[in-house]
């Protein structure tokens, strides 16, 4: 591969992705490295009321613009920096203000369904999807949402069982077949992580 690197990183809510992407961006330092993160991509509701907003399903690819990450990603990859929107998730909306993101060597890209729309797949350099059991993944969840989010226990499991899990059954399992390498375990696998940034280095000499 030539130019810059494109890599997307999947996997169910609670699988580690998050780090993964942290361990990569801690072993290549010091080159520079782009994040973005599809959740930025949640579509605005400020137009609804609050009460509607909370009832949408926002494990459904419907509940993302990807159609905006796509082009974004395409600018990025031919060298163009982009502002990206920064989304409040206590009120479901775009706040109004934007992250620039340069066109680095390495780009990465993660989200639950990164690996199911075949446009962002097409983008993509490296496919990776994080594979981490469905218990370990809800207790992540269960303690991210309760202390990053202000949610409910009675909330975070209802929305798990409504949508979560059916939503990962029908998007997000099935992409892994999508992938190039899979992490089982996430970040604390070291042999993987040690492979792919070896993959990433060669690719970018």
């Amino acid at each position: 591969m030539n130019g810059r690197v494109l890599l997307g990183v999947a996997g169910g809510s609670g699988s580690g992705k998050t780090t993964v992407v942290k361990e990569l961006l801690a072993r290549l330092h010091p080159r520079p490295v782009s994040v973005i993160h599809h959740d930025s991509y949640y579509s605005d509701l400020s137009h609804i009321r609050f009460e509607e907003r909370v009832r949408v399903n926002f494990d459904h690819p419907d509940a993302l613009e990807t159609t905006l990450l796509v082009q974004h990603l395409t600018e990025l990859k031919a060298g163009t920096a982009v502002d990206l929107p920064v989304y409040d998730f206590s009120t479901h909306t775009r706040t109004g203000d934007t992250r620039r993101v340069e066109p680095t060597g390495v780009i990465i890209v993660d989200g639950i369904l990164v690996l199911a729309d075949p446009r962002l797949r097409s983008l993509l350099d490296i496919k990776v999807f994080v594979d981490t059991d469905a218990d370990i993944r809800f207790i992540r969840r269960l303690r991210r949402d309760q202390r990053d989010r202000g949610r409910s226990l009675d909330s975070v499991v209802e929305q798990y069982l409504t949508t979560v899990r059916p939503m990962h059954l029908a998007f997000v399992e099935g992409s892994r077949a999508y992938a190039d390498i899979i992490i089982p375990e996430g970040g604390r696998n070291r042999v993987a992580i040690d492979l792919l940034v070896s993959r990433l280095q060669l690719a970018q000499r």
